[in-house]
């Protein structure tokens, strides 16, 4: 088994052949249903479907680039959760995609959510998300922010800090409410994946270290506030994680803190977040777990742990991240330009820009995420040659995917689309250079609806006011 590590050199050689990890396709043309939504398939013709609707007809309804989910696929994921984590809360994490129409579905499949600013609170609570159903992250929450979640009833606020908990609790007195409070904490488990995404490390900016005392004397303090409920303790390891084998360790330092706190209070925290963070396939290296599978694992390693530690399992809840929105959704842009060029080893790399780029998908740019590829718009008979799919802003590390071979015929005009764009590419998405963001679509039955529509040039400049004076920003802005 081998797995896509998300780091990696952006700008080192490759050989012509690309990584190791890329095989020579049989037929350029071929599509590797484990990087697609459930739904996505070829037609004769070699158009690029998604629920029986073809990508050209997609692309001249509402232009290129544009992200396209497969709802049923979406649906179908976050169902497979929460029936394999059946007796969990499953929460979905709003910082993957989130829009109104995305929250109406997780509502309808019977999930939680979870949001970390104001903004993505503001989205829910639009959609008519339950606010009870709801969790509050963030390792910075303004006041504003804490106001907002208190005064609407957010069901969990997870804090991150001793600070936060003493900001919050003078909230929660001021309205004369109680909050249910949990307390992230570090556990120092290393997860295999990139600095940037991983989250339980001691030395980085999320939760309460494990060591020291400090994640103890945190819960006491949370205790000793009478309008915070504490409910429990969070945890979470990272991002893009394909099993359960770093949830061992970290359920044992994490359920020893639950034990502990027992044995000081005779009192037994009534829940557990475990995090998740599951990881999706972006490339054939890829293997990730299924929920039914980590839900096996997992429930098997609390059992043990708390029957060690002669403790009562509590109420357990998952956030898989990614793994729900990830893998429902492509890109899809038109090829501009191509260029051939050559690299010191001898072999030719076709340089295919397309009409987005990094202000869409800042993954491989960020941490050097790999990407695959398709010509989505028709069949080539034309052989596979090694590629570079590349954006149209004014960054030399400007790639969508490094490495992929696609038809050496591939031309201005033609569609591409990048499969597992589901998470992180429009919500990490920019206006560098000044470029519009693209519209989010949905198709389902053959029928397409937009969840987000395309910004426009006026859009970006209705925010440009020239030259105003400006006026006093209130001291707590951040919501």
């Amino acid at each position: 088994m081998t797995h896509t590590h998300v780091a990696g050199a952006i700008h080192g050689d490759v050989a012509a052949r690309g990584p190791a990890w890329l095989d020579l396709p049989a037929d350029v043309n071929d599509l590797l249903p484990a990087l697609w939504s459930s739904n996505v398939a070829k037609d004769d013709d070699g158009v690029l479907t998604v629920a029986g609707l073809g990508v050209d007809a997609i692309a001249a309804r509402v232009g290129t680039p544009a992200l396209v989910f497969d709802e049923d696929d979406f649906r179908a994921r976050a169902r497979a959760f929460r029936e394999a984590f059946a007796g969990w809360d499953v929460y979905y994490a709003g910082k993957s995609f989130l829009s109104t129409g995305v929250v109406g579905w997780i509502a309808e499949e019977g999930l939680r959510l979870d949001v970390c600013t104001g903004g993505e609170l503001a989205v829910a609570l639009r959609a008519g998300f339950d606010p009870a159903l709801l969790g509050l992250h963030g390792n910075n929450k303004s006041d504003a922010e804490l106001e907002a979640a208190v005064q609407h009833g957010v069901g969990r606020i997870i804090v991150d800090s001793r600070p936060e908990i003493e900001r919050l609790a003078a909230i929660a007195a001021r309205h004369g409410v109680v909050v249910p409070v949990l307390v992230r904490v570090t556990p120092g488990v290393e997860a295999h994946t990139h600095e940037y995404i991983a989250t339980a490390r001691e030395d980085q900016k999320f939760g309460i270290p494990l060591t020291g005392g400090d994640a103890l004397a945190a819960l006491s303090a949370v205790e000793g506030h009478e309008h915070l409920e504490l409910r429990g303790i969070h945890s979470h390891i990272g991002s893009q994680i394909f099993d359960a084998e770093g949830f061992e360790v970290s359920a044992r330092r994490t359920l020893r803190l639950h034990a502990e706190f027992a044995q000081q209070t005779g009192r037994e925290l009534p829940e557990m977040d475990l995090g998740g963070g599951f990881g999706i396939a972006y490339t054939s290296a890829d293997t990730p777990s299924t929920p039914a599978r980590l839900a096996e694992q997992m429930s098997a390693i609390v059992q043990a742990e708390c029957a060690g530690l002669g403790v009562a399992v509590p109420h357990l809840s998952i956030e898989p991240g990614r793994a729900i929105c990830g893998p429902a959704a492509f890109m899809l842009y038109r090829v501009g330009t191509v260029k051939n060029v050559t690299l010191d080893d001898g072999g030719v790399r076709m340089y295919v820009a397309v009409d987005g780029g990094m202000s869409d998908n800042i993954r491989t740019a960020l941490y050097g995420a790999a990407y695959s590829a398709t010509i989505a718009n028709r069949r080539s008979a034309a052989r596979p040659v090694l590629g570079r799919v590349v954006g149209k802003h004014c960054e030399s590390g400007d790639i969508v995917v490094r490495d992929e071979f696609l038809p050496a015929d591939t031309g201005a005009g033609d569609l591409v689309a990048v499969p597992a764009s589901g998470a992180y590419s429009y919500s990490m998405a920019s206006n560098y250079n000044h470029v519009p963001r693209p519209p989010v679509v949905a198709v389902r039955d053959g029928r397409l609806t937009t969840l987000v529509r395309r910004e426009t040039i006026e859009d970006l400049l209705s925010c440009d006011l020239g030259q105003v004076e400006v006026p006093s920003v209130p001291e707590d802005s951040g919501a």
